[in-house]
């Protein structure tokens, strides 16, 4: 059984609405979040003054979720029509094989 990680960056805001959405993925095997920060390409944004480029970080978080091959799609899924506004800085989505994977508790391999 091959595994992935779903990992995302995404609007505090629209938590409440991805939980509900992963939470109605069947067999979803849950999910890790990080408080985060971050800011937008300067590129993506209009002309700013040095003070508001300092300081423009705004709060995201980051969530890690770790599925088989077949639920990666459906979890991306659920994250874009979940926290998807259409705006600059809804977040990104990207996906990373996993070589091996151990359970602390005993070792075992997944």
């Amino acid at each position: 059984m091959t595994m992935k990680e779903i990992r995302a960056i995404v609007r505090p805001s629209r938590l409440e609405r991805l939980r509900e959405s992963l939470r109605a993925i069947p067999n979803f095997p849950g999910v890790t979040l990080f408080k985060a920060e971050g800011f937008t390409a300067p590129a993506a944004v209009d002309k700013r003054s040095v003070k508001e480029e300092l300081t423009d970080f705004s709060d995201k978080l980051m969530l890690c979720v770790i599925a088989e091959d077949a639920m990666v799609e459906p979890i991306r899924q659920a994250i874009f029509t979940a926290c998807g506004t259409g705006q600059i800085g809804d977040g990104l989505v990207w996906t990373v094989e996993i070589a091996e994977m151990h359970r602390i508790r005993d070792g075992g391999t997944l």
